[in-house]
């Protein structure tokens, strides 16, 4: 491995290097396979300085995790324009495009990592979660979200980890497929919800009013007439 440029820098600066190249290698490897002497080499200065700016690997990680939960919090936003359908596939694109750059390490996190069971890290995957709720919420113009419609977006969100970890296990299937599929996924969870409550139903509705004859939603109803035909 090329070794870093040594070079003095502030502490904040030098923190944030650490962060960087910490996350570098946690995507590229599982955190549990990277060591501090790498992290050491790679940022251009002694195992020690890593000690003197974090307390060990956990401490590292858990930064690390932070920077990247903001990333991927980030990736939920979406402008409130166009078709739900539309809007929800940009989002699912943005999402694999993370997982896409941080495999290992999102691996990691969500089936066991060195900071798993940690508070810290147990808040920062929930934020992530609360993040993506929230801006599904916004989409659908709703503030105070009836409880089967929480379980919809809650379960969609659930679903997405869960697609993505499968995804990352050989890579089977085509990642723009699933991120169709996942937009498929949202709509049918809200029509079975739906089928139990005429508040889904006219929730349904709206989302179905502006979806254009070529948008994700309307895809899924002509395969589904497609197989009962």
């Amino acid at each position: 491995m090329t070794t870093g440029v040594r070079r003095r820098m502030g502490v904040e600066e030098r923190r944030q290097q650490l962060i960087g190249v910490a996350l570098d290698l946690f995507s590229q490897r599982s955190p549990d396979d990277v060591s501090i002497d790498e992290i050491a080499a790679a940022a251009g200065i002694s195992r020690p300085l890593v000690y003197h700016y974090f307390p060990g690997k956990l401490s590292l990680y858990e930064a690390a995790l932070k920077r990247a939960s903001e990333d991927l919090a980030g990736r939920f936003v979406e402008p409130q324009e166009g078709p739900l359908g539309t809007r929800l596939l940009r989002v699912m694109r943005r999402f694999f495009d993370f997982v896409d750059e941080h495999g290992p390490g999102f691996s990691a996190l969500m089936r066991g990592g060195p900071a798993v069971g940690s508070t810290a890290t147990n808040a920062l995957i929930d934020s992530v979660r609360q993040a993506a709720y929230v801006q599904i919420l916004s989409h659908l113009n709703v503030e105070n979200p009836p409880a089967r419609l929480e379980l919809v977006i809650r379960s969609w969100i659930s679903l997405a980890e869960s697609t993505a970890l499968i995804w990352l296990d050989g890579r089977r299937i085509p990642r723009a497929e699933l991120e169709v599929q996942l937009v498929h996924d949202f709509a049918a969870l809200a029509a079975v919800s739906a089928a139990h409550d005429e508040e889904m139903g006219a929730l349904l509705r709206g989302m179905l009013k502006e979806e254009p004859a070529d948008g994700p939603f309307s895809d899924l109803v002509a395969r589904l007439i497609s197989l009962a035909s």
